[in-house]
């Protein structure tokens, strides 16, 4: 079974060497290997062996004579359940099944726990009801009840062992004045059996609890170390077994215990759940909020490599656990301290807290701000109508009368320059006439001069209608 050969094939082995000529037929490789490196002697493995050694097994009882069948069947049924008991008390697989029983046991006494519980407060409640607010511990609760019993007994009773003095007459004082009803002495018995069975499966799952803790340090220590006892049971009983565990990557590590959310928001494209059993770890539950996934995406990559250090490696100590959580813990104070750390310069130097200055400023109250609608009525008098149009109508005379005024200031100016145009053209008309009666002795006649006076006088006289033309179009 372990590939190693015995003292009794040795010698069979070593009477064939001698006279063996052809190589030897081995159901089993490793066996095989071993004999030719001790024994010299060449090895076989195929599936005709394979075939060969199943002719062999069902034709054992004409092969070997003098064995009936009887005493045939009981060897290979002997020689069958050895194996099957060989392979499983040294298989590595079948050990953590243990931590899968014991971590599924505890669930289920958690649950039934609580049930019992309840029904014994909720039962005792109708004769003694304020003891259940005095008392918030359930197993102290079902101490006391077990050793009073009815609610007159109090007085008398000491509880000394189990509440502290305040508590222990808080009760003697509740039971004197309870507003409960009266209980028969077969309802109170029931009620103290019910507590019993509380008290012992409390103590049956404290036992079951060490054997848990005892089982994992033994079988996965690191595990243990990064994620904790129950944390660690969870995720083993979830993969069925610790190499089932190992075989995961750490992003199915990671979300492992939340599938129904994971398939679910894949279904209606949202966002995955960033972490499953591995939530309730200490680490992921002593970070803030929002590094609460960064911190469970790297606890989960963290502790694969423990499960599969666990699984598959020869060494039983805890020293690699412990080196990750430690690195694990000082990326966490990074991440928690790095709102407090300064932006610029190195980095690592802590900001300085600027000091507290107290300057408050005197506020007044505006009630302006507190209605949006104008200050004056919308409906207006028809006085104040009737004086805002005479404003407007005043207003509009005075811009007339003022392009009136500066109309007849321009016609004033151009009639001006029109004056000064004529009397230098006469002025020069008068010199030129000089001049000709100076060169010509003969004096020309009257009607000769004047058509050319009325010429020159004429002119002016129709570039003043133009120009006053033009400034009326302007």
């Amino acid at each position: 079974m372990e590939g190693k050969i015995n003292k009794q094939l040795k010698k069979v082995l070593k009477k064939i060497v001698k006279e063996a000529h052809e190589p030897l037929a081995v159901a089993d490789a490793k066996l095989g290997g071993v004999i030719k490196e001790k024994l010299n002697l060449s090895c076989i493995h195929s599936p005709l062996v394979n075939e060969l050694m199943r002719g062999i097994r069902s034709q054992m009882d004409g092969l070997i004579p003098g064995v009936e069948p009887r005493e045939m069947a009981a060897m290979c049924l002997g020689l069958a359940h050895s194996l099957s008991r060989y392979r499983l008390k040294f298989s590595a697989d079948k050990v953590d099944t243990m931590i899968v029983q014991a971590i599924s046991l505890l669930d289920d006494l958690d649950k039934e726990l609580n049930n019992y519980i309840m029904r014994c407060r909720e039962w005792y409640g109708w004769h003694f009801p304020e003891l259940g607010k005095i008392i918030s511990d359930n197993l102290t609760y079902c101490k006391c009840l077990q050793k009073v019993g009815d609610r007159k007994n109090y007085a008398s009773a000491t509880l000394s062992e189990l509440l502290p003095e305040e508590v222990e007459a808080e009760v003697k004082a509740a039971a004197e004045i309870s507003m409960g009803t009266e209980v028969s002495e077969e309802d109170i018995c029931n009620i103290l059996h019910l507590c019993t069975q509380v008290i012992e499966i409390s103590e049956y799952r404290t036992q079951l609890y060490e054997y848990l803790q005892n089982r994992m340090m033994a079988i996965a220590p690191n595990v243990t170390v990064m994620v904790g006892e129950l944390v660690g049971a969870r995720l083993i009983a979830h993969a069925g077994s610790l190499l089932n565990l190992a075989k995961h990557a750490a992003s199915t590590v990671q979300i492992l215990g939340a599938e129904k959310a994971l398939f679910r928001a894949l279904k209606s494209r949202r966002d995955t759940p960033k972490y499953g059993l591995i939530y309730h770890a200490s680490l992921v539950g002593q970070t803030s909020p929002k590094h609460k996934g960064k911190i469970s995406r790297m606890l989960a990559a963290k502790t694969v490599l423990a499960i599969r250090y666990d699984a598959f490696g020869e060494d039983s100590s805890s020293a690699m656990g412990v080196e990750n959580r430690a690195k694990l813990e000082a990326r966490l104070r990074t991440l928690e301290d790095r709102g407090i750390r300064k932006i610029s310069g190195t980095g690592k130097a802590l900001a300085k807290a600027e000091k507290y200055e107290h300057k408050s400023e005197v506020k007044t109250y505006d009630p302006s701000g507190d209605s949006t609608l104008p200050t004056y009525s919308k409906k207006r008098k028809i006085e104040q109508v009737d004086k805002e149009d005479e404003v407007v109508e005043k207003k509009a005379k005075k811009a007339k009368v003022k392009i009136k005024v500066e109309e007849e200031e321009e016609v004033v100016e151009v009639e001006e320059d029109v004056v000064e145009v004529v009397e230098e053209q006469e002025t020069s008309v008068k010199k030129k006439k000089k001049k000709d009666k100076k060169k010509h002795i003969k004096e020309e006649p009257l009607s000769e001069e004047e058509p050319c006076t009325s010429t020159a006088i004429a002119s002016p006289e129709k570039k003043k209608k133009k120009k006053k033309k033009r400034v009326n179009e302007d």
